[in-house]
């Protein structure tokens, strides 16, 4: 006998608004590691290759995907990094040690090259600065290098390298998850409060306008997380915008069902987050919020990795390259509605990382780029999750998993966007076996008719894309759902990802 469908019922109302998306909440992230910048982003003598080395095909995907943000250059690798390396002519940059990632950096790729190909593919650099072997000194004249018109040491060199426009950086990060054993010149709270703290108020001096992100944790099972981001923020509360949060997910043999409901898991540590600022606000009498920068975040199968202690030194290794599946790609549309319902205060994400490192776009050396699975979600969440995050509270069966425990098996949200008099509902099925009929209360949203169902699913969830077979998972258009007496019925497959489109008749 043939099990009943599931039943879940969720109610969309203006009235109850999160809030705004910040279009920056679609960032993604460029470091300097294994095949990200090299054979990735640029490689020079390409078919697709442009006149400064980078790669047209891969700035094409890149573009439809729809990032405002890219985080640049690190990571890990920006704590051994010095960033006068990598400008002026190339034939005379020196080739470093990355102590990071145990590679070779020829530094043919530096602040020049990427802020220039950032703006080319509709992106806005939010650069990183050392604070794990270097400090203020450097921070502040990587500023004036980049944001200052001319006139001094550091600005008119950059106008000799080609540039004689400020980049206009705007978004800067003190440093990077320097609370991990792993990370060059890593540091006990107090010690990297106080560094920050000096670091941001003289680059304030600098360039007022810019905005600024304090390391949080490197993870919410770090052993000092919570009082880490209390005694950091204790310390920078007045001179920064953001507490950064890095998070990353990935399946354990025997326990799809806990990976399927990674986002409950984000959704707990944004909101330890958002407590531990608002405690340091009261704390501090301070008036202003500290908001959310989700800086690192996907799924990464860490167990594959090898570690950084069994790496070869090579330019450009093959490093992290997960090739990712339907199940994947769902997670990651379920975290992006985690991001989305925090919307509040999560301003800034970005996906870690762009192209072959645990990224969504993969290439080969003088060969094919494609999409992974995951690109879908992101591309489709990025188009058209613009506007306001409504709170929309879904009702429906809960299910068991080992590590969260009991879960619902719905995940949504809903963004409506008045301007183009349009409302986007995004859904996931965490069930892997049973579809679920989801409907949703419109009667404070009248006028509204049905777009189109796009869905991430397959019958086999370990598919992937390839060289060789680049649609294998594509999104699929699902039959448009009906609109009556003010309430939607749309069916969600089973394990799936869906975005549903509801346009303003006429």
């Amino acid at each position: 006998m043939e099990e009943p469908v599931h039943q879940a019922a969720l109610t969309v109302d203006p009235a109850f608004r999160i809030g705004d998306v910040d279009p920056r909440l679609y960032g993604s992230f460029v470091e300097h590691l294994g095949r990200c910048v090299y054979d990735g982003i640029y490689e020079p003598g390409h078919p697709a290759a442009d006149a400064d080395g980078f790669r047209r095909d891969v700035a094409d995907l890149v573009r439809e995907l729809g990032v405002p943000v890219l985080r640049y250059p690190g990571g890990n690798f920006v704590s051994g990094y010095n960033w006068e390396d990598g400008i002026g002519p190339r034939d005379q940059r020196p080739r470093r040690l990355d102590l990071a990632w145990r590679s070779i950096e020829t530094n043919e790729v530096g602040v020049d090259e990427f802020a220039a190909w950032a703006r080319r593919v509709g992106s806005e650099p939010m650069m990183a600065v050392n604070l794990g072997t270097r400090g203020v000194e450097a921070a502040c004249n990587l500023l004036e290098y980049t944001n200052h018109p001319s006139g001094t040491h550091w600005s008119d060199l950059r106008r000799r390298n080609g540039a004689a426009d400020p980049y206009d950086i705007k978004l800067w990060c003190l440093g990077n998850e320097m609370d991990g054993p792993w990370q060059t010149g890593f540091s006990t709270a107090r010690e990297y409060g106080r560094l920050a703290a000096q670091t941001a108020q003289a680059m304030r001096r600098v360039d007022p306008s810019i905005e600024l992100v304090a390391c949080g944790s490197s993870g919410s099972g770090m052993p000092t997380f919570g009082t880490w981001e209390a005694t950091v923020l204790a310390e920078t509360y007045d001179l920064v915008d953001y507490v950064s949060v890095h998070s990353y997910y990935e399946e354990h043999a025997g326990d799809r069902a806990s990976f399927l409901a990674s986002a409950v898991d984000l959704d707990r540590f944004i909101e330890s987050v958002v407590a531990t600022a608002d405690h340091v606000r009261a704390v501090g009498r301070h008036t202003k919020r500290i908001n959310l920068s989700v800086d690192e975040w996907n799924v990464w199968y860490q167990s594959r990795f090898a570690g950084e202690e069994n790496l070869d030194w090579a330019r450009a290794p093959r490093l992290i390259e997960d090739t990712y599946s339907v199940v994947d790609a769902v997670v990651v549309g379920d975290l992006l509605i985690s991001l989305l319902r925090h919307a509040d205060r999560v301003k800034i994400a970005c996906l870690a990382q762009l192209v072959n490192v645990i990224a969504p776009i993969r290439t080969e050396p003088g060969g094919a780029v494609w999409r992974q699975p995951t690109y879908h979600p992101f591309a489709l969440t990025s188009r058209y999750g613009r506007g306001t995050v409504l709170r929309v509270e879904p009702t429906g069966p809960v299910h068991e998993t080992g590590r969260h425990g009991a879960v619902p098996t719905l995940s949504a949200t809903a963004v409506l966007d008045e301007e183009a008099g349009e409302l986007t509902l995004f859904a996931v099925n965490r069930d892997q076996d049973r579809p679920l009929r989801l409907d949703a209360d419109l009667r404070a949203c009248p006028g509204l008719a049905v777009g189109e169902h796009l869905a991430i699913c397959d019958e086999e969830p370990e598919a992937t894309n390839s060289a060789d077979e680049p649609d294998r998972v594509t999104p699929r258009r699902l039959p448009d759902p009906t609109v009556a007496d003010g309430r939607l019925e749309v069916l969600l497959p089973p394990l799936s990802w869906s975005v549903i489109r509801l346009r303003r008749a006429g």
